[in-house]
């Protein structure tokens, strides 16, 4: 609390600075959203990394902290980020309500997800490409360049659907 004019005249620092006096809830709610989209975005994080781990040949965490092999985690890393674009656009979607917003979120993310992996598995079947080997070589594939570039395509292009 501040005291201005002689008046003893006690002034809130809501008055002070000018701000609405909606402002600290308003900021309540916001810190409080953020909270919750985070939790939701990472759990999608972990769903979609488990779902591309599903759909690679192998166990993902062995093969890249064991063998450390950078096929397999370029590819895991481009998988991660092209879910994380289909996080995002599925936050962006949602809309202002908090509750509302999670929800679609959950729905647009696990979708966007599943429409990733299915895509991913389509596109290098057609392409002809031996993941399972592909992720056994020990030094890094172009095959793993244009595949990990071609799964975060297939991820922008899930989000856009998303949004």
């Amino acid at each position: 609390m501040i005291q201005v004019r002689a008046a003893a005249e006690v002034v809130s620092a809501v008055d002070v600075l000018a701000l609405d006096r909606d402002f600290g809830e308003a900021l309540g709610r916001g810190a409080v959203a953020i909270l919750a989209y985070a939790a939701v975005g990472v759990l999608l994080l972990v769903a979609g990394y488990y779902a591309i781990d599903l759909a690679t040949p192998g166990r993902l965490t062995t093969i890249i902290r064991t063998d450390r092999n950078p096929n397999a985690t370029l590819l895991a890393a481009c998988g991660v980020f092209a879910v994380a674009l289909i996080v995002v656009a599925a936050i962006w979607a949602s809309g202002g309500r908090l509750i509302e917003g999670l929800l679609s979120t959950l729905v647009f993310g696990a979708v966007g997800i599943l429409a990733q992996v299915v895509a991913s598995f389509v596109f290098d079947k057609l392409g002809g490409f031996d993941i399972r080997g592909l992720v056994h070589e020990p030094k890094l594939q172009p095959a793993a360049i244009l595949l990990g570039s071609t799964h975060l395509g297939i991820g922008l292009v899930t989000a856009m659907a998303v949004i």
